[in-house]
């Protein structure tokens, strides 16, 4: 039984390795060996700019006058703000910019995100979907880069860059880095094929290939880009496309994290073909978004198993381990300007998203609409 349990410590630690450097290590590899590049060529077409928002008074402002500062054609864009059931002022305002044209305000019911876009969705006109979210700033070259890639007919769905803005606390810097991690990944997933997704707040695609989404849906930058990926299309990155946002602290990105990763659970059903040959990035779905899922728990047996390793390793296990935690909760207590704050911010931001990956398992049995909270920025320098 010893012996068992000292393989299963053994399995566990080197799950842990691959999913945090062994994965990266081989993705780089492949996107050296097989790049495909996009042919980006600018051709004019009409788009159709989907904004969904409930309760966006303080954002909603400035995000018409990024979208109506994008420097594209105007007579080729739709925008449709889909207000949810909004009980403040932003229905006024999306009213006030009336006079511009281009923009239209469509009201419906508090009924979630995924209902407020199947309804943005019936009234679509452009062959183009721009979708976004209300409190990201647009950069104005942003959708005129997102639409040159679709003259590559193999391209479904397009995502651009989201840059999260330094931080003024290393906890901010901390996130910020997780996200910087998280898109080298994706830019590389696109050279080999395909993104398994999106970022939600700045991604366009072919609005034949756009189904409707189930009610309660999570992810709908994942569940519509998949839709197009399944039917043989690319979902691409594309840096050059930019959005911006301000920090978040660790707390907001919890919660923000949850619902990310419940999402990952929740697209399994509408696409059971990711868990089979029929998905092309079976690999990067498994070894990206499936080990994250697994790994905290991957962590949690990885401890429970120390006890079985003989002497002096279930010391170095042990001891190893509770450094490691025990500097996570360090962090909790220590300035921003002591030596180790770099160390202690960045291994409790890890720490805090594998228990958002342990909590996100909760979406089987919550209500999804639950999951959905505001997440909470702090405001910084203006963008330049």
């Amino acid at each position: 039984m010893q012996g068992w349990l000292q393989a299963i410590f053994v399995l566990c630690v080197a799950f842990t390795l691959y999913t945090l450097a062994g994965y990266p290590l081989l993705l780089a590899m492949l996107a050296r060996a097989h790049s495909r590049p996009v042919h980006k060529k600018w051709q004019p077409r009409t788009v159709t700019v989907l904004l969904p928002v409930r309760n966006g008074e303080r954002w909603i402002r400035g995000k018409l006058e990024s979208l109506l500062a994008l420097r594209y054609p105007r007579e080729l864009v739709q925008i449709l703000v889909i207000s949810d059931g909004s009980t403040d002022r932003t229905d006024e305002i999306v009213q006030s910019f009336a006079d511009h044209g281009a923009v239209h305000l469509l009201q419906v019911p508090p009924v979630g995100k995924a209902l407020a876009l199947n309804a943005g969705l019936g009234h679509a006109t452009g062959e183009i979907l721009f979708l976004t979210d209300v409190r990201q700033e647009l950069h104005p070259d942003s959708l005129h880069n997102l639409v040159a890639c679709f003259s590559d007919d193999a391209v479904g769905a397009a995502s651009g860059e989201l840059i999260i803005r330094d931080g003024e606390s290393l906890e901010e810097l901390s996130v910020g880095m997780y996200w910087k991690y998280e898109k080298w990944i994706r830019r590389r997933q696109s050279r080999i094929d395909s993104m398994l997704g999106a970022s939600g707040c700045i991604y366009a695609m072919r609005r034949e290939l756009a189904a409707p989404l189930p009610p309660g849906t999570l992810a709908d930058d994942m569940f519509l880009p998949l839709g197009a990926f399944f039917r043989g299309y690319r979902i691409v990155f594309d840096e050059s496309a930019r959005a911006f946002d301000y920090p978040t602290a660790l707390n907001a990105e919890f919660r923000r994290k949850v619902r990310t990763q419940a999402g990952v659970y929740q697209i399994i059903r509408p696409y059971p073909q990711l868990l089979t040959p029929r998905n092309r990035m079976w690999l990067h779905f498994v070894s990206h978004k499936l080990a994250r899922l697994a790994l905290p728990y991957v962590l949690l047996l990885a401890f429970a198993t120390s006890f079985a390793l003989p002497d002096p390793w279930k010391t170095i296990a042990l001891s190893g381990q509770a450094i490691w935690y025990g500097l996570a909760l360090a962090d909790l207590w220590l300035p921003d300007r002591f030596p180790l704050k770099r160390l202690t911010s960045a291994t409790r931001s890890f720490v805090v998203l594998m228990a958002a990956a342990l909590c996100a398992v909760s979406v089987i049995f919550t209500p999804s609409g639950r999951l959905w909270k505001e997440t909470r920025v702090h405001p910084t320098r203006p963008i330049s």
